[in-house]
């Protein structure tokens, strides 16, 4: 049979997904560019898994400053602590791109009247991967925006990229003003030090597409 290869839901047969599907358990939505989905304070019972492009965790605090947290990419999981939890948000997820979600309502797939199913293990040891996976992600969004300087952050950040591509060439996944909110820096600060580490010799940019060089010893 074929299997789902997407997150959470890698293992499973079309005929375990389907169960779940008949059960009610599941549905789908699509979202624009800059929708909100999910908002700050919402109890959720779902958590939602990107199948086509990407969203956005952001915080934004009483005095309307915005931190992007995380970027969750097509086939990624999202707010499943939440979900589990039943505790409010204290985040908005935002669509990114035009995206398309699946959600699953994990409350109820983790009853315990479900756990004669087949599918119930398969789900339950993926939501521990994407648990700790979601901890590294923001261990290392703490470790970028430690620094208490602007080249700093963006070095550590990058250089971060590219170790997990493989590559000197990389592609990130924000705009200037979303790079600078996930660094939690001021937009035009971030673009002059990247004018700056270009005059360096540090790198090359356009857009979001990034060549790093190497610094001589």
């Amino acid at each position: 049979m074929k299997e789902i290869q997407i997150s959470i839901l890698k293992g499973l047969t079309e005929k375990e997904l389907e169960e779940i599907r008949q059960s009610g358990y599941i549905r789908t939505a699509s979202y624009k560019k800059e929708t909100l989905i999910l908002q700050t304070g919402q109890i959720v019972s779902e958590l939602g898994i990107v199948l086509s492009g990407s969203v956005n965790i952001e915080n934004i605090d009483l005095w309307g400053n915005k931190n992007i947290l995380s970027y969750i990419p097509e086939g990624h999981v999202f707010a499943e602590t939440y979900a589990l939890c039943q505790v409010p948000m204290m985040v908005d997820v935002l669509a990114g791109e035009n995206c398309r979600i699946l959600f699953l309502n994990i409350n109820r797939l983790m009853d315990s009247e479900n756990q004669e199913h087949s599918w119930y293990q398969k789900l339950s040891f993926h939501l521990l991967q994407v648990s700790l996976h979601k901890n590294l992600a923001l261990s290392s969004r703490i470790f970028c925006t430690s620094s208490k300087s602007v080249r700093g952050r963006v070095m550590t950040y990058l250089s971060s990229e590219a170790v997990k591509s493989g590559s000197m060439e990389i592609t990130i996944p924000f705009n200037r003003q979303q790079m600078a909110d996930y660094l939690n820096l001021e937009r035009s600060a971030l673009s002059k030090e990247l004018g700056r580490m270009r005059n360096d010799g540090i790198l090359e940019f356009r857009k979001n597409l990034f060549l790093l060089h190497k610094l001589q010893a």
